[in-house]
């Protein structure tokens, strides 16, 4: 008390006046449950919690509050809801904020058990946020499954040919192998490299000693392999021992971090945030089971949680096909989600024949109808195998996405090389603008277009810069659309008619398909001296990938040039040397 009364009278004022302007705004008619660190724990030990982390000078916390006061007062009409909501005020309680890794307002987290479980990344819209509330609530007395109209017409008509339990799923999760029992970071080298990675579910660190990145990296690394325990082994390799291994397997700095999916099924390069939090939903992803089981009752949830995710529909006895559906989708490295069904409901739903083996693409939370629909041979070639795994790779992204820092190598850098959309938006415009793009990569699949394409849309005010330097459009200039190729960093703003690229299909979709064809003229996302710097760096990369996976044709080369250097250069002096003497002769001739 001593303290505060030495302090001037006008501070203590303004002290409380910003104290009290940092607080929520709370409804008259909902009062929001707010929590602090002295409470956050243990509140949330129990059940499942979802956490909206604010601050009150944030204008997208301002708009969405209205969104957050109808989410709670329908969530608490419900008896036995299954889940709870809270906030937390980060412009008061900071250092909540940044222990429990937000970094952007508003942040909504998911708690089980006290347990994070991941962060909500789909629009904030009312029935999207209602339906993954659904798919998440544990609600202590869960009602009877209702029996679906499908069903019944089903059960009416004739009993189901197939179980809606798939056998086949339990028997790949049992033929699993047990990953890092010990909960701790493996080591590797030359020798035991190549036979850990081929098991798969591995996550290598490439290291230095003396990195400073790697140092700070290195507490959190240790605590993601005991949290993987039993699902993910995380490795690490020291390059200042191993260069060799860690130049064959592409490490250009340090720390660089892969996750490895098994034999012949490569490896992705982690490029996401390095806090513990990011690197455990990043391994949660991709260290979960290959294959999952979908009721057809749940079909409308799964479709409202992920932006993509594959359906697989088969026969219960199809052994042979469910193998190499689950081989090719290695590739996939957990994400889009592979999930399984022999229910005769959605050979109905979506008209294929009951008992064809076939695998649907459902994107942009639109389970109405597949975006892409691969009918599988009974019987695979070599060739027909490939083509299944290309097919996973070219539809595992979403129509329409927002381009940000967490997607865009995913997007930009995908290995099919899509062309992308890219739609500029202000702030104030950006969710019409979703609207907009959304609507039109709906009408791109509806077409039944061959090209492969991503329709983005980018916040302006925070990316304008950088939108300016590669493309040239300006932060002011109203929302703006350019088709780029990322593989060859070019990129097209005016369509086939000679005007610049509008956000309508009339517009755009020719421009998409003339890029296709390169029958337009394009811009490049580089300026000259920028290509001329990548040229020669991607020739010294040639070369240096070359000396490292063939030494000893390197040394050959090497002992040859050498050997032809000295012979050259010994026939030089020589002809040097009769030259000289030549010329005293000829003088002394002259001056006799």
């Amino acid at each position: 008390m001593l303290a505060f009364a030495r302090l001037p009278f006008s501070l203590l004022v303004s002290s409380v006046i910003l104290a009290s302007t940092a607080l929520p705004v709370e409804s008259s008619e909902n009062e929001l449950l707010v929590l602090t660190p002295d409470n956050f724990e243990s509140t949330i030990a129990e059940g499942v919690w979802f956490i909206e982390h604010f601050s009150p000078y944030c204008r997208h916390c301002k708009a969405f509050l209205p969104t957050w006061e109808q989410l709670v007062e329908e969530n608490e009409k419900q008896a036995d809801p299954g889940i709870h909501l809270a906030q937390v005020n980060c412009a008061v309680h900071g250092d909540l904020c940044r222990k429990n890794g937000i970094d952007g307002y508003p942040q909504m987290n998911l708690y089980r058990n006290g347990a994070y479980v991941e962060t909500f990344r789909q629009n904030r819209d009312i029935d999207i946020l209602t339906k993954y509330l659904a798919a998440h609530a544990e609600p202590r007395n869960p009602p009877a499954s209702e029996t679906t109209p499908e069903a019944t017409s089903t059960t009416a008509s004739a009993p189901s040919p197939t179980p809606e339990r798939d056998a086949l799923v339990e028997e790949e999760a049992a033929l699993r192998e047990d990953v890092n029992p010990s909960g701790t970071v493996v080591s590797l080298d030359e020798t035991n490299f190549r036979q850990t990675i081929d098991k798969g579910h591995v996550f290598v660190k490439f290291f230095a000693p003396w990195c400073g990145h790697c140092k700070k990296l290195a507490p959190h690394w240790t605590q993601l392999a005991g949290l993987m325990r039993h699902k993910l082994n995380v490795v690490e390799v020291n390059c200042e021992a191993h260069g060799a291994l860690c130049r064959q397997e592409g490490v250009s700095g340090y720390p660089m971090l892969f996750y490895y999916g098994g034999k012949n099924a490569g490896k992705t390069e982690y490029t996401g945030g390095r806090k513990l939090e990011q690197l455990k939903a990043f391994a949660e992803k991709v260290s979960g089971p290959g294959v999952q089981e979908l009721k057809y009752a749940d079909l409308e949830a799964r479709a409202a949680q992920d932006p993509v995710f594959y359906l697989f529909l088969h026969s219960p006895t199809d052994k042979a096909i469910f193998k190499q559906v689950v081989e090719a989708s290695n590739v996939l490295f957990g994400s889009p989600g592979l999930y399984t069904s022999t229910s005769v409901s959605f050979y109905e739903r979506y008209n294929i024949i009951p008992g064809t083996a076939a695998i649907l693409a459902i994107k942009d939370h639109d389970a109405r109808a597949p975006a892409a629909v691969y009918t599988l041979p009974h019987a695979a070639t070599p060739k027909e195998k490939q083509d299944l795994t290309e097919w996973f790779l070219r539809h595992r992204l979403p129509n329409a996405v927002e381009l940000d820092s967490d997607n865009f190598q995913d997007v930009m850098n995908a290995p099919h090389k899509p062309l992308v959309v890219i739609t500029a938006a202000a702030a104030k415009d950006k969710e019409q603008v979703a609207r907009d793009v959304t609507a039109l990569a709906r009408q791109w699949r509806d077409a039944r277009e061959h090209a492969p394409v991503v329709f983005t849309w980018m916040d302006a005010d925070k990316w304008g810069t950088w939108l300016k330097s590669m493309y040239g459009i300006k932060a002011d200039a109203g929302p703006r659309a350019i088709v780029a190729n990322h593989s060859t960093l070019v990129y097209y703003d005016t369509d086939p008619f000679g005007e610049k690229v509008q956000l309508t299909a009339a517009s755009l979709f020719p421009t998409i398909n003339g890029a296709a064809r390169g029958t337009l003229s394009y811009k490049h996302s580089e300026n000259i001296v920028e290509r001329v710097a990548r040229y020669l760096n991607n020739k010294l990369v040639s070369v240096e990938k070359y000396v490292s996976e063939n030494p000893w044709h390197t040394a050959m080369f090497a002992v040859v040039g050498m050997v032809g250097l000295g012979l050259g250069v010994k026939r030089l002096l020589a002809e040097s040397d009769e030259a000289r003497e030549g010329g005293y002769m000829r003088k002394g001739d002259r001056a006799d």
